[in-house]
């Protein structure tokens, strides 16, 4: 049995690094960073498997969710998300290398998951904006939701995705932790 899992921004196959957290079943579903937006929105639009046999789609059932570090800048203003996208604009594989860099990862991790992002996904993911009307549609589903967050996170503000998730489930707070918890 594993668990489904959504990869962060410029990440792919990160899954591993998340074993002592994720409970490995066919209920559970799982997102890391820019994973989590894509996670949430799957889940409210509904999360299909297709039947080979038949070549018909069901909606997956999914009784928790496990958000590792979501993306969370509904605090940043435009000029902060501006910024951001016009440094990918410039050189996106450098800011891909520094994006990871800041999330914890080591150059071996790094060489091992890396894949580089596409600007649509930065967008996204700087743009996206958490709000609770989403985060009830899963709560009225009767989906668990677990949230992981690292104190001496480099990439988002962790006490403010705190302050929100905190009215959804259960969040550990790893205080010394960083993005890649």
């Amino acid at each position: 049995m594993k668990s489904l899992f959504f990869s962060g921004f410029s990440l792919h196959g990160e899954n591993e690094i998340f074993d002592k957290y994720i409970i490995n079943n066919d209920v559970t579903a799982c997102g890391f960073s820019f994973g989590t937006i894509m996670l949430i929105e799957n889940i409210i639009n509904g999360i299909y498997e297709y039947d080979n046999k038949t070549n018909c789609k069901s909606v997956k059932r999914i009784d928790k969710i496990q958000l590792f570090s979501p993306a969370y800048f509904n605090n940043k203003d435009e000029k902060f998300k501006r910024m951001q996208l016009m440094f990918f604009k410039k050189d996106a594989k450098l800011y891909g290398d520094n994006f990871v860099k800041n999330c914890g990862f080591s150059d071996e991790e790094k060489e091992k998951y890396f894949s580089l992002g596409t600007y649509k996904e930065l967008e996204t993911l700087l743009y996206y904006e958490w709000s609770y009307e989403k985060m009830e549609i899963i709560k009225n589903k009767n989906i668990k939701i677990e949230t992981y967050l690292g104190g001496n996170d480099q990439i988002i503000d962790s006490r403010d995705a705190l302050e929100f998730f905190r009215h959804f489930g259960d969040v550990y707070f790893i205080k010394s932790a960083n993005h890649r918890l």
